[in-house]
């Protein structure tokens, strides 16, 4: 039932899809003939002119190539000549002269030793001489010294002569201004430390020892500014600023 129900439904709905599918085929070869018609007149156009300048010059031709000339044939190569080989001769060579026995040297002879006791004897002689000349040089320094030593003993002792004579001249004076006070008992001595000017002025006259009697010691000081100027040295030399002098007054 179903199959027979079925057949005549197909076969109408097949008759009513051909017209669709007719009209479409139809329009399909209608737009083919449209665009073959304009492809056609598409192409029968002319084609535009297009110019083109160029601004490189074209690249320069190829050198054209010189066939190379034909090479010459090689010479020939000489042949060698034959070599002659000349026959060995035997040549006698001279016989050798035998050496001849060396001589032996002969010993030198030994020379003798030198004979060194001259030499020996030369430098004793040498170093005696020096020693003895060392000798007399030590014995001129030692007279030279000792008269060095003497002139200056002369000199101290004339220097301490002449001082103690000026002293003398300065302590009579002074003595001969000293008024002695009474009733001294004994003989005491007062030690007094002068200092004067080259000219004999007295500047001061100190007391060093006192004689333990100041009467006594007193009368000596007086005495001592009485003297002023007091007596020169007979040589400037012999000058001394300060002098010690003693007093006593029975001399």
């Amino acid at each position: 039932m179903s199959a027979a129900l079925a057949g005549p439904f197909l076969e109408w709905r097949r008759e009513d899809d051909l017209g669709p599918a007719v009209a479409l085929a139809v329009a399909v070869h209608v737009v083919l003939a449209v665009a073959l018609v304009l492809g056609v007149s598409w192409q029968s156009r002319a084609p535009d002119v297009v110019t083109v300048e160029l601004w490189q010059p074209p690249p320069p031709a190829p050198p054209e190539v010189q066939p190379e000339p034909p090479r010459p044939a090689p010479a020939p190569e000489a042949k060698p000549e034959p070599r002659i080989e000349k026959p060995d001769i035997a040549i006698k060579e001279a016989p050798k002269p035998k050496p001849k026995p060396e001589a032996k040297a002969k010993p030198k002879p030994i020379p003798p030793k030198p004979d060194d006791r001259l030499a020996q004897q030369r430098l004793k002689d040498e170093l005696q001489r020096e020693h003895q000349l060392l000798a007399a040089e030590h014995e001129r320094q030692a007279v030279k010294d000792k008269m060095v030593r003497d002139v200056a003993r002369s000199a101290a002792t004339a220097r301490e002569k002449g001082i103690a004579t000026w002293v003398d001249k300065i302590r009579g004076k002074i003595k001969g201004n000293i008024v002695l006070p009474p009733g001294i008992k004994g003989n005491p001595e007062a030690l007094f430390l002068v200092t004067q000017l080259p000219t004999g002025e007295v500047l001061d006259a100190k007391l060093v020892i006192s004689s333990g009697h100041t009467a006594y010691d007193e009368a000596v000081h007086r005495a001592i500014l009485k003297s002023s100027p007091l007596p020169k040295p007979d040589s400037a030399g012999l000058f001394v600023r300060e002098l010690k002098l003693t007093f006593r007054p029975v001399d």
